[in-house]
């Protein structure tokens, strides 16, 4: 039995766990896929407070890993598939066995959104990918395609700029709503081209994914894009398929007061699984610190 059982491993996971862990709480972090989630796959950070100059994703996540566990959090590679309120505490029910604690903080995060295109399954792993730093070095000198308008899809588009031969930005719109200074560096980079207004059909090839299937929205003309590799942008869902009905929800993200209690008692959450607005690594981290601080008080009461 553990005190508090942390579902998710990301900058909002490890910073509660941070705060139970200096409480004296027994605690366990359970992630299924990355330590540090999408913030241990980010090339750069540049808007994390304390790092003028930026910092890689995965250099930071690593500092957090090792203050959670400087202060005793447990961390372990687990595929949580539901949660349960019982007799003996909180059950927490995974692929390897069942685990029990006196309260839970929900993490997970969220996941980057599909296209849901035909031949976006069949090339997964062959030309599909949705995360540039993680599989983009296999498209050295070929071009490359990413599909997206924010400031996640035109970082991945100046992070592959510098490995393929060309990079080709699909939009659905011409107005982008990334930062103002990745647009700047994006429109001086002579390796991308800009395909505005248009949206992906459907994902060709053969053993290898080998073109996109383009349409204008406008005008409904379509293109066929030859290109190696695409890289999915559109934004994220909520990774809380395992909450099933236990928890309020909003559009799949768990409704939570202002000190991240859940419409459950004894459970919280923390980050970008949260029904909010703005989802950054710092706000993450302040939703991380305040479900810390309140699962602390709960189980003193």
């Amino acid at each position: 039995m553990y005190d508090v059982i942390i579902i998710g491993g990301g900058p909002a996971g490890l910073t509660a766990a941070i705060y139970t862990g200096r409480a004296s709480l027994k605690t366990l972090v359970m992630e299924s896929a990355v330590i540090g989630g999408n913030a241990a796959l980010t090339d750069q950070i540049d808007n994390y407070p304390g790092f003028p100059f930026g910092i890689n994703g995965s250099e930071l996540i690593e500092n957090f890993r090792k203050q959670a566990e400087r202060f005793g959090a447990e961390l372990m590679m687990e595929d949580v598939i539901g949660i349960e309120n019982t007799p003996e505490g909180k059950k927490v029910i995974t692929e390897g066995g069942d685990y029990y604690a006196r309260a839970l903080v929900i993490a997970m995060g969220a996941r980057r959104r599909e296209l849901g295109v035909a031949g976006e399954k069949d090339y997964l792993g062959r030309g599909v990918s949705y995360c540039a730093t993680c599989d983009g070095m296999f498209y050295q000198g070929v071009p490359v395609a990413v599909v997206g308008g924010g400031d996640s899809a035109v970082k991945e588009a100046l992070y592959l700029a510098d490995i393929a031969s060309r990079v080709y930005l699909i939009h659905r719109r011409e107005g982008f709503r990334a930062n103002q200074t990745s647009l700047d560096k994006m429109m001086v980079n002579d390796k991308i081209e800009l395909k505005l207004n248009k949206v992906v059909n459907r994902i060709e090839g053969d053993t290898m994914m080998q073109r996109l299937c383009i349409k204008d929205v406008i005008n409904g003309e379509e293109e066929k894009l030859e290109v190696e590799g695409v890289f999915v942008s559109i934004g994220f869902v909520a990774a809380s398929d395992f909450i099933g009905e236990a928890l309020e929800t909003r559009d799949g993200y768990i409704v939570t007061d202002e000190e991240m209690r859940t419409s459950a008692e004894g459970i919280f959450a923390a980050g970008d699984i949260r029904a909010k607005n703005a989802r950054q690594i710092a706000t993450a981290v302040g939703d991380g610190a305040l479900a810390g601080i309140a699962v602390t008080e709960y189980l003193k009461e």
